[in-house]
């Protein structure tokens, strides 16, 4: 039977529920387009408690997330985290994660809804003597508000100049009575923080639910809108980020999928899957991730073949059409003598093949208040609105 999260009651009063990773879910509310656009310009807010969170506290903590995790959790200083990947001995990604270190010897770690089951088994699996492990998943909300006003909308419930927490930081925040972990990461390609919400379960929601209003309340004329799985989806991949499942797994290596600057080979302590990540690098990858967009007409989806002189080169990842660009986008893997930008090939979408052009990821990414980064290109906001035209109308889930 599918879970729900301890908004669940909001969702299905307003939401377009679906079935994600074991829960029930919103893929919409408004609509994809509109949620979309509400990011872009103003905020949006995300239901994300379905993630899973895991606390690793001891006196081997880091020791013992060192020897897992491809990046180097003994650079974190107390209220700063990471982007980091979790690789099996072939260097397969079992998956991707964050991590924050709340206390001297304690850890928040946050990854995919889907694989939780996995990853604690995986973590249970390797666990030190004097390294806990607690999944609080159940017993905490998550919520993301994403968008150039979400500070100021968070700052209106909090009291707290949020613009001071850098990026990848978190610290602890009271919102009322309640005492709430805000980080500052993001899935969006904007500004964003990430609200958890501690002591509260579906059974129990009195807590999550009184956040939950108070942020719509506060963001209600800074044109902040409740936002689904789609917009969420939409939105990761015009920032060019992965989606587990989709752009990684566990047959895709972080050298492959261009996540270097997640891995440190040079960290004192060795991690599962090192050597066969530093072989390839040092060797070269036999396929790497790229991004491109369509010239044609047509929407690349999952699964499809990417065509160069009538022969299979790749397989596209993820694709969708960007609203915020008004061209069709995707990304997928080929081989590196073919992931130069500018590279042309083909993309094989239902019987047809159709025009694609390799450009460099992002796609979308706010720099600054004013400045945003298109395909590689920096340009002033007002320069991007009057070449863009902002958010476009069209379908995005066919």
């Amino acid at each position: 039977m599918p879970k729900r999260t301890q908004v669940y009651d909001y969702h299905k009063k307003h939401g377009n529920i679906v079935d994600y990773a074991d829960y029930e879910l919103p893929v919409w509310f408004e609509g994809i387009i509109p949620e979309c656009k509400a990011v872009r310009t103003h905020a949006g807010l995300f239901d994300v408690s379905h993630m899973g969170r895991i606390m690793v506290e001891g006196k081997r903590a880091e020791t013992f997330l060192n020897r897992l995790v491809t990046n180097d959790v003994s650079t974190l200083s107390i209220g700063q985290g990471h982007y980091s990947l979790l690789c099996n001995p072939s260097a397969g990604i079992i998956d991707d994660l964050t991590i924050f270190r709340t206390l001297q010897t304690k850890y928040l770690v946050v990854y995919n809804a889907a694989n939780r089951d996995k990853n604690w088994a995986w973590l249970e699996k390797h666990r030190e003597r004097e390294a806990e492990l607690k999944d609080i998943s159940d017993q905490s909300a998550m919520f993301a508000v994403q968008g150039p006003k979400a500070g100021q909308i968070l700052r209106s419930i909090s009291g707290t100049r949020l613009e001071e927490i850098d990026k990848y930081s978190g610290r602890d925040v009271r919102v009322g009575d309640l005492s709430c972990l805000v980080t500052r990461s993001g899935y969006t390609g904007e500004d964003g923080f990430e609200i958890y919400v501690w002591n509260t379960t579906s059974q129990h929601p009195e807590h999550a639910l009184k956040i939950w209003d108070r942020l719509l309340s506060a963001g209600k004329h800074d044109g902040l809108k409740p936002s689904g799985l789609g917009a969420r989806d939409v939105l990761r991949l015009e920032a060019g980020m992965c989606l587990y499942g989709n752009d990684i797994d566990e047959k895709t290596s972080p050298v492959e999928a261009r996540l270097n600057f997640a891995v440190r080979l040079d960290k004192k302590s060795d991690f599962v899957g090192r050597g066969p990540i530093q072989v390839q690098k040092e060797q070269g990858p036999g396929r790497v991730r790229v991004g491109f967009k369509i010239r044609d007409k047509g929407i690349p989806r999952q699964g499809q073949e990417i065509v160069l002189e009538d022969q299979s080169i790749g397989k596209v990842t993820s694709g969708t059409f960007s609203p915020t660009l008004g061209v069709s986008i995707g990304m997928g893997y080929v081989p590196p003598n073919i992931s130069k930008v500018g590279t042309v090939f083909d993309v094989k979408i239902r019987d047809r093949n159709v025009s694609a052009e390799i450009v460099k990821l992002p796609f979308y990414q706010r720099r600054s208040e004013d400045t945003v980064v298109v395909m590689g290109q920096e340009m002033g906001l007002r320069d991007f609105r009057m070449q863009y035209g902002g958010p476009q109308t069209a379908v995005v889930h066919s």
